[in-house]
């Protein structure tokens, strides 16, 4: 079989086997779960594992649902894919590709497109949901999303939280002062992203931007009239790292956090109103 790769190596890959199964009726037929990852072997397997975890939920509450996940392998010259199919385990629903983008937004977008290409289901009933590769979702994540989306949602952004095991306390605290936990939220996370794929379709789908393709999707679908629901009910723990992948990301948000704590102690402790309204993935 030969290996699905979109500007890539040829390092050998399987291909995204086509969806089995006709689109449940007046809801989600598929779910495609999409992960980017540059070298990440130190870090992916908690995260396969929570998806694997989440979908066997979503198969659980939905058997008929068709449930794929792709990691987008973008650069990687580690272990990062052996350290996923080593996690998926068993599981058939894992499938890799080969890109040289060096973009969060153009790997998200790929592998976007392998997942819409591999199934025979309508747009409508297609649900495109995104994590990072050094993040763990809920057990729930999946059916959350679902719900959320058959109740009439196009697009869901949730929440993320720093990894408490990673970080230091006052560096935490310090985080979640300026991070306000709640429905209606402010936030954009890559990491936490559902929509559905015509709305995604719809707007021009992921920029292949390196940084806040996240937050340029969200607005575009808002403009459109897309019904954008934000909700802390489907959490999402995210690495804790001060290095990160992507410039001005997330890590580099804690990074000049524990600057400014480590500079201005007394000031950063006290502060308390949410500064971040759109935080980068």
């Amino acid at each position: 079989m030969p290996a699905l790769s979109l500007e890539g190596s040829n390092r050998p890959r399987a291909e995204i086997p086509p969806a089995h199964g006709g689109p449940l009726e007046g809801g989600i037929a598929h779910v495609a779960v999409v992960v980017p990852a540059r070298n990440e072997a130190e870090r992916i397997a908690p995260a396969i594992r929570s998806i694997c975890r989440a979908a066997n939920q979503l198969r659980a509450m939905r058997p008929g649902m068709d449930i794929r996940v792709v990691v987008v392998l973008d650069a990687c010259d580690d272990g990062t894919a052996e350290a996923a199919v080593d996690a998926a385990g068993p599981a058939e629903c894992l499938s890799l590709i080969d890109v040289r983008l060096h973009s969060a937004g153009a790997s998200r977008a790929a592998g976007i497109r392998a997942a819409l290409a591999a199934t025979t289901a309508a747009p409508e009933q297609i649900w495109l949901a995104n994590t990072d590769a050094d993040s763990v979702v809920p057990p729930h994540w999946l059916c959350g999303q679902v719900e959320l989306a058959e109740s009439g949602a196009d697009a869901v952004l949730g929440t993320v939280e720093p990894d408490p095991s990673e970080l230091d306390r006052s560096l935490l605290n310090a985080w979640a002062r300026r991070h306000r936990f709640a429905e209606d939220h402010p936030h954009v996370f890559g990491a936490n992203f559902g929509v559905r794929a015509s709305h995604y379709l719809r707007v021009g789908g992921f920029e292949p931007v390196r940084i806040h393709e996240d937050r340029i999707l969200a607005e575009r679908l808002r403009r459109a009239g897309s019904a954008v629901v934000a909700t802390d009910t489907l959490r999402v723990i995210t690495s804790s790292r001060l290095q990160g992948r992507a410039p001005h990301g997330f890590a580099s948000y804690l990074r000049g956090l524990g600057d400014a704590l480590a500079m201005h102690p007394d000031a950063a402790e006290a502060a308390s109103a949410p500064r971040w309204i759109f935080e980068p993935d």
